[in-house]
């Protein structure tokens, strides 16, 4: 009885300081974020389930910590004490296991210690280096949490439903937004109110080109890039399901193609096209069809609405100003390499203020912009044994529950590289990059626990002579 007095006594005194010290109101907001963060401690599946819900829907809703940062990596962070926590009393024990794709990782994170201490000291700006860097290490640790915490497809399927959840109330609030006003101006008060940080920088953005749809990612190709990354999942999640599970998936495979065409993100755009076409390349089921059922939704929004036909005029054309910004960066580029050979760390994001120097559009290029060539040779590096592990070794003909979830992600990871042709942001995004190595571990898992879903159809189709 006297441990039990002890912790009585220990947290009646706690509780009389803080009502001492603060308002009713804000000490019942205390107690109830311990009691959040202490059933997130014991349950991390379910930080894993709330994180997938905030990182899709308002993922840069902010809250102080001493420090300001975004509440899906806040909860994200308790997640990750509660693994610790389980580990500490022997419940992870074996499901982690050090595979080529996760040893790469590992030393793409220890090599980023010295671009880190490099970036801190040859930099010289306003910055904290040390919480964007362990916030970086955070958002690619997903790609270990999977094995840690997914250990049921009843888990898993758990998880799915979340992200897809998040994408479908983001995508109903932009959307309406969007079609009541037609202006992305519209989206800043709601942002606002959900503490979005740097609130003069939404503005700009929004301001640029207003006639392009705003969502709580803020800016339009960051739109875009979330949506290539789970169009594929809902899709192939939805198709495969059946009862609210298919209606869900569907609706956020339809309305993220409304979207994505809104937002007028081309890279995007052109990453799901050339997605489309490798699955056709693939033979698998219907894959023709969706090309073409989307090329016909695209035509009839591009009838329908004007700022889209005059975007896509001009938006491969050399003379668009967002095109020629990008060919003057890459001009630029090589002596942004040879000015910081070591990449410039994590205390800022290019380009470095009073360097003259400009950033850089490109998923690959960025990585030697903050972490060197050998930092991006390590990314490389990950995936391609990523793609190794989990690449379809034949045609895909048929579409089950089983191989929909290693479908969906491995499309949609492909789609995020291919963006990275044309924009940055799978690189050194918060929250976006962590949802991007969260697929990568889910579709090495699916490959782990069904290792036929790779093979081609022959080669395990049944024999004659079997029975």
């Amino acid at each position: 009885m006297l441990p039990g007095k002890f912790v009585s006594l220990l947290l009646g005194l706690v509780f009389g300081g803080l009502l001492l010290a603060l308002s009713p109101i804000k000490v019942m907001l205390v107690v109830a974020g311990v009691a959040v963060a202490l059933t997130l401690i014991r349950f991390p599946l379910w930080g894993l389930l709330i994180f997938a819900v905030l990182a899709t829907s308002i993922p840069y809703t902010t809250l102080q910590l001493g420090i300001r940062t975004t509440v899906s990596e806040a909860v994200l962070g308790l997640t990750w004490v509660g693994v610790f926590w389980q580990a500490f009393i022997g419940k992870t024990r074996g499901f982690m296991l050090w595979r080529p794709t996760e040893r790469a990782l590992m030393w793409l994170m220890l090599f980023s210690t010295i671009p880190f201490i490099w970036g801190m000291l040859i930099i010289h700006a306003e910055g904290n280096g040390p919480v964007n860097w362990v916030r970086w290490l955070m958002n690619l640790s997903m790609l270990f949490i999977v094995p840690l915490l997914l250990r049921t497809d009843a888990d898993r399927d758990k998880v799915v439903v979340a992200l897809l959840l998040g994408n479908l109330a983001m995508l109903l609030l932009s959307i309406f937004m969007f079609l009541k006003t037609r202006n992305a101006m519209s989206m800043i008060d709601i942002l606002t109110d959900l503490k979005y940080a740097h609130p003069e920088a939404v503005k700009d953005i929004f301001s640029a080109n207003y006639t392009r749809m705003a969502s709580p990612w803020v800016h339009p190709n960051l739109t875009g890039g979330v949506l290539v990354l789970f169009i594929p999942l809902a899709l192939f999640y939805g198709w495969t399901r059946s009862g609210w599970r298919r209606a869900l998936g569907l609706a956020v495979a339809v309305l993220g193609c409304a979207g994505l065409l809104l937002s007028i993100s081309r890279g995007a755009i052109v990453a799901l096209a050339l997605v489309l076409i490798w699955l056709a390349y693939k033979r698998v089921p219907n894959s023709g069809r969706i090309i073409g059922i989307g090329a016909a939704f695209a035509v009839a929004l591009v009838m329908f609405y004007p700022p889209l036909q005059d975007r896509l005029m001009t938006i491969f054309s050399t003379t668009n100003a967002s095109t020629e910004i990008r060919f003057d960066e890459y001009a630029r580029f090589p002596t942004a390499m040879a000015t910081f050979p070591l990449g410039i760390g994590f205390k800022i994001d290019p380009p470095v203020p009073g360097s003259n120097l400009l950033g850089i559009s490109n998923l690959w290029l960025n990585f030697i912009y903050k972490v060197g060539l050998p930092g991006m040779l390590l990314f490389i590096t990950v995936t391609l044994l990523w793609w190794r592990e989990v690449r379809p070794l034949g045609q895909v003909r048929k579409v089950t529950a089983d191989n929909a979830l290693w479908l969906g992600c491995i499309c949609g990871v492909l789609a995020a590289l291919l963006t990275g042709i044309f924009d940055h942001y799978f690189s050194f995004t918060f929250v976006l990059i962590a949802l991007f190595w969260l697929l990568m571990g889910m579709s090495l898992q699916q490959v782990r626990l069904r290792p036929s879903i790779t093979a081609p159809v022959a080669a395990i189709a049944p024999k004659d002579n079997q029975p």
